[in-house]
């Protein structure tokens, strides 16, 4: 039977000595999806993410001391979240927040209390506000379900170090999580679906928006009028985003790109220029923009640190991405581990939802030792839902993936470009390792030029030094241009892991 105990929020509590059923990392459409169907199966479920509320990226909202009255006026489809939401509080999981997952740890197998899969988790976690907590968590589980997003990818150009230039992602999270502007006049540039819903957020937030300026354009849509035909719900939403950006005449360049920022204190204006196939600046086209901010972003890259360090397969995505490899019931390839939302390939709230809720009733079927007799009708027409979100979702990765142009010979990327803001690795520096030192790759880069030695470890300029070191051919976001299995998903401190040397061993098997 269910949990008939109300969701609580822990910020601390004290969770070693406890074993869920499942542990949940990330509290997105995804994660919170796979929660509550896990957790109205009866399971006990723990539900960590860094952020103090649910909802992860794509739900964020304004903390509760600004008093915003309707927060979901800055939302899409906020009435599936606020579903998910009140079915989570009804449900007797658990929510901590401000759990900072840095590595999960399998501990034992074919043991009291472990999994069907013989597996038995060990998830470890700094707690704090924006990542600088010290205290070390660990919160154990019989199964894991990894829903951790995706972050955007930068692709470099000159002036882009200024003050005003942000991720497309960041301009939106600013406005719905602190109710602020990057400015007053943005232009809003990259590629992918995600620059019509910012556009439109900034605009219906007061902000001016001169251009919205698209790398790839839209044709590539065309190619698979089917897929578009099974999908109307996805034209209904862009056309929701393009409606008002007209209506305020913002202008639209299909097939172009920001090449440079000017400014000195901060940004001030832009340089357009249309783009070949190859994604290489056409000479002449060059137009210049007033501006005081700069929202861009090319697309967005799977969050797999949890997963490849664990030795989950991956698979390559149409533009160039990698995800974990997941089955129809979003189990990875390493037993006892799910994969749900972003992870297993970027492709909206709803296909997260979907998903979530897939892996959900697999752990609980798994844990249990049901569904032997095959899958229940809301399963099949989960599984359909599923392939025709995936199906668009790769036309989508497909229509925006960035060609290799732009950092190649023509390209926007001159010597002097900061690639590595961490470390402060000009685009000369990585040529000249590849050209004079012979760097074959892009992990020989980094050993060479300290190039994603910094603090973000790559995630920002690994698609810059990845394309540099492979002479333009590479696209992946992740050094050395392969998944790295890394032990530390996240910054943590030396007190937090030496204190793991003194924790207390007290388990116990947990329903």
């Amino acid at each position: 039977m269910p949990n008939s105990t109300p969701a609580s929020d822990h910020p601390d509590p004290p969770t070693a000595s406890v074993t869920y059923d499942v542990v949940v990392v990330g509290a997105g459409p995804a994660g919170l999806a796979g929660a509550v169907t896990a957790a109205e199966r009866g399971l006990s479920v723990a539900l960590l993410d860094g952020d103090p509320g649910l909802g992860g990226q794509f739900y964020r909202q304004p903390v509760a001391s600004l008093g915003a009255a309707r927060p979901e006026a800055l939302h899409h489809d906020w009435a599936a979240f606020d579903g998910l939401r009140r079915r989570w509080e009804a449900s007797g999981g658990v929510h901590l927040p401000r759990h900072h997952v840095w590595t999960v740890a399998s501990e034992r197998t074919a043991a009291p209390g472990a999994g069907a899969d013989g597996a038995s988790w060990a998830v470890h976690a700094v707690t704090g506000a924006d990542g600088d907590g010290d205290r070390p968590a660990v919160v154990r589980g019989r199964a894991v379900l990894l829903a951790t997003g995706a972050a955007e990818r930068q692709l470099p150009f000159p002036g882009w170090t200024l003050p005003g230039v942000i991720g497309a992602g960041g301009a939106q999270a600013m406005l719905k999580s602190g109710l602020v502007l990057p400015g007053g006049r943005v232009v809003v540039a990259g590629s992918g679906p995600l620059l019509l819903a910012v556009a439109s957020s900034l605009v219906a937030a007061g902000a001016r928006v001169p251009a919205v300026v698209e790398a790839s354009g839209y044709l590539g849509y065309a190619r698979r009028p089917g897929v578009l035909a099974a999908g109307p719900g996805k034209l209904a939403e862009a056309v929701g985003h393009v409606a008002p950006l007209a209506l305020n005449g913002v202008r639209p360049y299909a097939r172009h790109a920001v090449v440079r920022a000017h400014g000195a204190e901060r940004v001030e204006a832009v340089t357009v220029a249309r783009l070949d196939g190859d994604w290489r600046p056409v000479p002449g086209t060059e137009r210049r923009i007033a501006c005081d901010a700069v929202a861009v972003g090319h697309g967005l890259v799977p969050r797999i640190d949890l997963g490849t360090a664990l030795g989950c397969a991956t698979r390559t995505t149409p533009d160039g991405a990698t995800a974990l490899v997941v089955d129809a019931g979003q189990r990875t390839t390493v037993a006892g581990l799910w994969s749900a939302g972003e992870t297993a390939g970027v492709g909206g709230s709803r296909l997260a939802v979907v998903e979530g809720e897939l892996a959900g009733a697999a752990i609980a079927a798994r844990l249990r030792g049901a569904g032997v007799g095959g899958p229940s009708g809301r399963t099949r027409s989960l599984l359909r839902a599923r392939a025709r979100l995936r199906a668009f979702a790769s036309l989508m990765s497909a229509a925006h993936a960035p060609s290799d142009g732009w950092c190649g010979p023509g390209g926007w990327l001159d010597d002097d470009t900061e690639v590595c803001r961490c470390e402060e690795v000009d685009a000369g520096r990585v040529r000249e390792a590849v050209e004079r030192l012979g760097a074959g790759d892009a992990r020989a880069v980094k050993l060479l030029t300290r190039a994603g030695m910094g603090w973000c470890q790559g995630r920002v300029c690994g698609t810059a030094v990845a394309c540099l070191a492979r002479g333009g051919a590479a696209r992946d976001a992740v050094l050395p241009g392969s998944p790295e299995r890394r032990p530390l998903a996240v910054p943590v401190t030396l007190g937090a892991l030496a204190a793991l040397e003194h924790e207390p061993d007290r388990r116990r098997d947990g329903e």
